[in-house]
């Protein structure tokens, strides 16, 4: 009987439980929830477990303190780290999340030397290149997820402003995962393959972009909590992907080696996520304003680094 790949989520909070039951629901693989509360792992898997008779998902969910139970996974992903408050920015949340990402990279890549690596810990961008440099895994393994989570939210408030299926509507987000520095690209959103343009006027195309740009704030303001149903669902979307070697387009932070003009720098740019993670990163023609655009979302996450202190 084949064995289902493993994957297991470091921090079993709001998104990572979220991605776990995501991730079970379309039998991706069997889930390993770990967290250092004594307890909450423990009880989320089996909550989710006991979906599985009514939802009609069947694989195995363990929760679990010590990061043995995660040994030989094909996927970890790390959503540990505090989590943003009212008012507060992702900036603010460096120096607390950098602690945690490096103590939990160190005891990922020693129990899963062969895993791929997906971020969500905030500054996205930051802590994924923290990620990068202190795992010692190729750039193809290690990937943050930014782009999957906006291109979400864009596509949502464009369809919500069309008046038309959210199935049809196609978007992308690039630069940094931040409120202000995200790059949404309406000039190349389309409704099946016809330019959002054709319905819209710039006035509306404007607002649409002013609220993807705010669209984590936006809940955080309404539940006073950072969201966490969406930012699950497009992990296991990056998780389907890399499992069943899809071939998907995906924006993603990934680390740059000249691409778009930058090096030494992880940002979201259009990706290819198969087998091997990161597959190719796509270079799209950026106009002037785009490209200005997406220069200083670059600008803005290089200004966060020397905080890593690496």
């Amino acid at each position: 009987m084949p064995t289902r790949p493993k994957v297991s989520i470091i921090g079993a909070g709001t998104v990572g439980t979220a991605a776990a039951h995501w991730i079970a629901s379309l039998e991706l693989a069997d889930v390993v929830l770990t967290d250092i509360i004594e307890g909450l792992p423990q009880g989320k898997a089996l909550d989710i477990l006991q979906a599985g008779p009514i939802a009609g998902f069947d694989v195995r969910l363990a929760g679990s303190n010590d990061y043995a139970a995660t040994a030989d996974s094909d996927v970890v992903i790390v959503t540990a780290g505090i989590a943003r408050k009212p008012g507060m920015t992702r900036e603010q949340l460096i120096d607390t999340n950098a602690g945690i990402v490096r103590a939990v990279v160190a005891e990922v890549v020693r129990a899963s030397p062969r895993a791929i690596l997906l971020m969500l810990t905030n500054p996205l961008d930051a802590m994924t290149y923290l990620a990068y440099r202190v795992a010692g895994l190729p750039r193809a393994r290690v990937i943050g997820q930014s782009g999957a989570l906006d291109s979400t939210r864009f596509r949502t408030f464009l369809a919500m402003e069309l008046g038309l299926s959210v199935e049809d509507v196609h978007g992308l987000v690039i630069g940094a995962h931040t409120d202000k520095d995200m790059v949404p690209l309406p000039r190349l959103a389309t409704v099946r393959g016809i330019p959002v343009s054709h319905f819209l006027s710039q006035e509306r195309l404007d607002a649409v972009v002013a609220r993807t740009r705010r669209g984590g704030a936006e809940i955080t303001e309404l539940m006073k909590a950072s969201g966490f149903t969406a930012a699950g669902a497009a992990l296991c979307e990056m998780v389907e992907a890399i499992l069943k070697d899809k071939k998907r387009v995906i924006p993603t932070c990934v680390y740059l080696e000249g691409e778009y003009g930058e090096r030494d720098v992880c940002v979201g740019v259009p990706a290819v996520l198969g087998a091997g993670g990161l597959e190719r990163i796509i270079e799209i023609p950026l106009d002037a304003s785009e490209q200005a655009a997406f220069a200083a979302s670059v600008a803005a996450v290089r200004e966060m680094l020397p905080a890593l202190k690496l």
